[in-house]
This record gives C-alpha cells, sequence and structure tokens, in this order.
C-alpha cells in the first residue's frame, strides 16, 4: 500500500483529520481509562493537543492512497526541561534533554505497524530538525517497551534509565 509522509501543516484540518489522529493516539496509547473527560483531554493536551498546536511545523502524517490516516508523529525542537511543563520524566532527564533537546511522539494505526511508515515519520522529523540546527533527539519510554526496539532500529540508543526502579529509558540520536 503507498503511504505519503505529509506536514500536518500542509493538509486541510477537518473534525475528521482530528478524529483519525485522536483515534490513533487513544489506540496506541498505554493509559486506556481516565477518571473523567477532563483528565482524559489533559492527557490528550499533554501528549499530541500541544505539539499540533505549538510546534505544527514538526508534526508529520502517513496518508494512505485512500486518504486515511495510518499515522503521525509530532515533535519540538526546544529542551521539554526548559518549558513550563513540569514532568519528573522530563526533569530527570535534564542533563540528556540538553544534549538532544528535540523530541518527538510517534504512534501508527494498528493496521499499519511494521511497515515502516514509523522510521519514515522519523526521517521526516529529523530531516527538520537537523535543518534547523538541533543537536539531538530523543524520546522517553518504559524500559520495557516493545518499542525501545523499533527506536534502536532508528538509529536511537540508550543514554540513561530513570524513574522509579529505572522503569524509564532515555534513547537519544546525535544529529550533529
Amino acid at each position: 500500500m503507498r503511504i505519503a509522509i505529509v506536514r500536518y501543516l500542509d493538509v486541510a484540518r477537518t473534525s475528521e483529520l482530528d478524529a483519525a489522529i485522536d483515534a490513533i493516539f487513544f489506540e496506541a496509547s498505554n493509559t486506556k481509562s481516565f477518571e473523567s473527560e477532563a483528565a482524559r483531554t489533559a492527557f490528550r493536551e499533554r501528549w499530541l493537543g500541544r505539539y499540533l498546536r505549538d510546534d505544527p511545523q514538526f508534526a508529520y502524517l502517513a496518508i494512505t492512497g485512500a486518504g486515511d490516516v495510518a499515522g503521525y508523529l509530532v515533535g519540538a525542537i526546544d529542551d521539554p526541561a526548559s518549558s513550563k511543563v513540569q514532568d519528573p520524566a522530563i526533569t530527570a532527564f535534564r542533563d540528556v534533554a540538553q544534549r538532544y533537546p528535540a523530541h518527538l511522539h510517534v504512534n501508527i494505526a494498528r493496521d499499519h505497524r511494521g511497515s515502516g511508515i514509523g522510521g519514515r515519520l522519523i526521517d521526516a522529523f529529523i530531516a527538520d530538525a537537523r535543518r534547523v540546527g538541533a543537536s539531538g533527539v530523543h524520546v522517553i519510554t518504559s524500559a520495557a517497551s516493545p518499542n525501545v526496539r523499533f527506536y534502536n532500529r532508528n538509529g536511537f540508543c540508550e543514554v540513561v534509565r530513570g524513574g522509579p526502579a529505572d522503569a524509564l529509558v532515555c534513547l537519544g540520536r546525535a544529529l550533529g
């Protein structure tokens, strides 16, 4: 199946597009239940919404030939430890984030996983991160997560572990 990687800013933003991105976001998330609709909305804002709003130039979509969203990547170039978002996972990796300031979140629809789309989305982000002079990019995930292998295949290496019982891993990729 033919998949095009496009910039989020280059497509018409419709309620159908938002719904497709949200469906992938919530399906791929480890968090499946929320104490309230407000908690669900805050979760979406933290891990997706603020990127689409504040850094849409670093958001990319994988679109099928039929026009469906197969996946997306959102990211930012700025060091998250210097942002107003205070998160123990971010602050625990403050030194690493200074070396690898850019960061991303990538999610692929279940039917399209394992087809190389995630790597293509990362390549698009990396190209733009390099273009604007980012020295490196990082991701933070559960050390036990299968997505660690995905990131390793896409040029990321373990930099440090942290959090309770070292359950989180920060993977970095130098861009210099």
